[in-house]
């Protein structure tokens, strides 16, 4: 056999092997190919699968850390108190700012936060305070105060003098998001360095070293675990602390891990460690008051200590870092003796990292824990205010908004009048019932608003006897008929016609009939008796119906409405001649907006109760500027302020007298409904204008005439604030002329002073007959002194 048969056989030879091991080994080599091609594409898949987990969980990531990282409240601030020499101020009313302020009283304050009184000598450190485009950097002030004025204002430690001082406002309310979370965010460099030391000892000594996991902690944490049959020991970093509070629940499960531990290593591969650092400051839950959480250090700081984080103690720092370990079981408040120890326990590992010096670290274990023992609520003290803010602001800004943008909102409230109104109003319906003796008590209610003369400013706002809870605001959104105090608009406008009126142009207050469809109107006045002819100035002083009525008449409803609208009121208002008499229905903000307009000489001025709306970064968003239109002819507002402080002095209102303090001149109107139903007053000091009602919600009888009940509110509330007597300025249009009122005439010049009061009078306009001067009188007949008492006992009641 040749070589080339050799090599055909041994060919032949291999191909029959290889058919025959192909034949042999088929099926298993198709079940190899096919487990293979599984295997291959269920990995694909697999990997498919993992990579789209992955990826959605880096845009979850993403999504919330490049967007806005938090929905914020809004946090809404009172006025600032300013303080200059000349300033009436007492004591009693700064301390108690300070102490809304969260001032701490130390023997010598060296930090923000921290005040002293020394007899009448206040020394105060303020803090860095945000106002509307500008930071006011903290430093130490001092003042004193004498006979309730501010006589000395200066740096502490330059002594140089002070011109002029905004303290820090108070934060009364905030608006928060839906989901309740309150936190106040911080940048890193802001935070002290002890608490980020400390921090890190207790939960997280390698952060800056490792990549969002730790797997041998992990481990570690998980044997312990197993060893004591339950959970014992955490081996979570940072960085899977943050994505758990953010993202994840707290559920102990192996998914829940697993993302923890994806989400830890993304976060840490998209963002710098300080980035991730300030996230967890201002993400860490650290507290509970009621359904408000409270998130950060920062919030957590004012929360339990009412102090911000700069100013805290290492202890009160360890405090904080340790409740980190269980916000709710290591409540300070509610478990000391827990905080108590879990703070000396974190004190201890400070100790150790030589974060503070031994001797130092027993000193700190054994003081208090300092934590303010009243919790500060995240209900506003003020819901009356707040809902009038709340108004005013659905004007320019979304809800959501309002809930979630961090705006920082500047407020015309002043706590102390505020304090001031709901101390006079509780206080003086308790004394009505208990001098009466109702049974059952407590059903009178009232309310009453305050407003600042020259900037019309809302400082205070009553909504009902309760103030302190919310529910329905009588002030802003009760209607009710407001009676006598809308006469001042019917003699306003009498007195804008010179040409026909002025304060001692005959009126008639006899028996009236005004013609109307189905049955003549026959007005009455309160003491069911007719005055006959009198000047008008005592027409409005002692509130006379009939006389009232047969004005308006002669001017014309249309007129007087006119008027009401020019003064502040933007209803319709039908053309009934009951109107003169207050036959009106409105909430008692409406009537300070007329009465505004007439304290400020005829010049309206908008209420508001918002200065200004910042943002996140403090930059300005709104502001709420002063607008001035005029209303009404200055020369005839001075003519009717002058009936209306006579209001007080010899009228209706005259009891007013006796609750005010001396020398504190002011101008009102009373004001009664039909069978008692409702008692008003509304008038001005020099510098505040408010308006008091008293009333009861089901609409029965009182038993109380304006002078009886919402005057005693509105007096006790002007009494017990630093307000300025009414000393009007006089336009150039008047002239004053010495005047026989009774007699409704002016006086010759040459007969003195002493012959009658001076009236002013818009120069032009019709004079009274001039009379000559008048001879010695004896009026103390029995008769004549038995009338007048008669009559100051009706004015009284009235």
């Amino acid at each position: 056999m040749d070589e080339t048969e050799t090599t055909l056989v041994d060919t032949d030879l291999h191909n029959s092997l290889f058919e025959s091991l192909q034949l042999y080994y088929s099926p298993f080599m198709k079940k190899v190919s096919f487990f293979t091609l599984a295997f291959l594409i269920l990995t694909a898949i697999s990997l498919l699968a993992v990579a789209v987990y992955v990826l959605d969980l880096d845009r979850q990531i993403s999504t919330h850390f490049e967007g806005r990282r938090w929905e914020l409240p809004a946090r809404i601030y009172a006025r600032p108190l300013e303080l200059y020499i000349g300033k009436t101020l007492t004591l009693d009313e700064l301390t108690k700012e300070l102490l809304q302020l969260h001032y701490s009283q130390i023997e010598s304050p060296e930090k923000p936060g921290e005040y002293s009184v020394r007899g009448n000598r206040v020394i105060f450190y303020s803090r860095n305070s945000p106002f509307p485009d500008a930071l006011r950097p903290a430093m130490a002030v001092e003042l004193a105060i004498q006979d309730k004025t501010i006589t000395h204002l200066a740096d502490h430690n330059t002594q140089e003098p002070i011109t002029l001082f905004q303290l820090e406002p108070v934060q009364y309310a905030s608006i928060y998001p839906t989901h309740n979370e309150d936190r106040l965010l911080i940048n890193l460099a802001d935070v002290p360095e002890l608490l980020i030391r400390t921090l890190l000892l207790v939960e997280d000594k390698s952060f800056y070293n490792h990549w969002g996991i730790r797997p041998t902690a992990i481990i570690r944490a998980a044997l312990a675990n197993i060893k004591a049959g339950k959970t014992v020991q955490g081996g979570s970093t940072l960085t899977q602390q943050l994505v758990k509070n953010i993202f994840l629940s707290s559920e102990q499960t192996l998914p829940r891990k697993i993302n923890e531990a994806v989400m830890a290593l993304l976060l840490e591969y998209h963002y710098s460690k300080d980035e991730i650092m300030e996230a967890y400051l201002n993400e860490v839950y650290l507290g509970q008051d009621g359904k408000r959480a409270i998130h950060g250090f920062a919030m957590a700081s004012r929360f339990y200590y009412g102090r911000d984080l700069a100013e805290l103690e290492p202890a009160q720092i360890a405090l904080l870092v340790g409740i980190v370990k269980g916000a709710s079981y290591y409540n300070p408040r509610r478990h000391p003796e827990r905080a108590t120890a879990r703070r000396n326990q974190v004190l201890d590992i400070l100790a150790s990292a030589k974060g503070i010096v031994p001797e130092k670290t027993e000193q700190l274990k054994n003081s208090p824990l300092t934590v303010t023992q009243k919790i500060p609520s995240g209900i506003t003290p003020y819901p009356a205010f707040l809902q009038l803010v709340r108004k005013q602001l659905k004007r320019d800004y979304k809800d959501a908004d309002l809930r979630s943008e961090g705006l920082s909102i500047f407020t015309t409230l002043d706590p102390i009048i505020q304090q001031q109104a709901e101390k006079s109003l509780t206080g003086e319906l308790a004394t009505i019932e208990k001098n009466r003796g109702d049974k059952p008590p407590k059903t009178l209610q009232g309310s009453l608003v305050i407003a600042s003369v020259d900037q019309g400013e809302v400082v205070a706002v009553v909504g009902s006897r309760t103030p302190g809870q919310a529910g329905f605001n009588r002030a802003l959104d009760m209607k009710r008929p407001i009676g006598s105090i809308i006469k001042p608009a019917v003699y306003l406008t009498a007195l804008t016609r010179p040409e026909s009126y002025n304060l001692l142009t005959t009126l008639y207050d006899t028996p009236l009939k005004v013609p109307m469809s189905g049955k003549d109107w026959q007005p009455e006045n309160y003491d069911k008796t007719f005055h006959g002819p009198l000047p008008l100035i005592q027409a409005l002083a002692h509130s006379y119906n009939v006389a009232t009525v047969q004005l308006g008449m002669d001017l014309g409803l249309d007129a007087v409405i006119d008027t009401i609208h020019g003064l502040g009121i933007e209803e319709d208002i039908t053309a009934y001649p009951s109107l003169l008499l207050g036959a009106i229905e409105l909430p008692p903000i409406d009537v300070l907006q007329v009465y505004q307009t007439i304290a400020a000489g005829g010049y309206k001025t908008p209420l508001r109760s918002i200065l200004a709306v910042t943002d996140q970064t403090n930059t300005t968003l709104q502001r709420y500027p002063l607008t001035v239109q005029q209303a009404a002819d200055p020369g005839a507002v001075f003519c009717l302020t002058t009936a209306l402080q006579a209001a007080t002095t010899t009228g209706t209102a005259k009891s007013i007298q006796h609750l005010l303090p001396e020398g504190l001149t002011v101008a009102g109107k009373t004001g009664t409904t039909d069978n008692l139903r409702d008692s008003w007053f509304a008038g001005f000091s020099g510098q505040h204008v408010a308006v008091a009602w008293v009333g009861r919600d089901d609409n029965t009888s009182t038993g109380l005439t304006g002078a009886t009940g919402a005057l005693k509110i509105w007096a006790a509330t002007m009494a017990g604030i630093s307000t300025s007597p009414l000393q009007p300025q006089p336009p150039e249009t008047i002239d004053w002329y010495y005047s026989d009122i009774s007699a409704g005439t002016i006086l010759n010049p040459k007969c003195g002073k002493d012959q009658g009061p001076a009236l002013p009078f818009i120069r032009g306009g019709v004079l009274p007959e001039a009379s000559s001067c008048k001879q010695e009188q004896h009026d103390n007949s029995f008769e004549q002194k038995l009338q007048r008492g008669i009559n100051n006992i009706l004015d009284f009641l009235h």
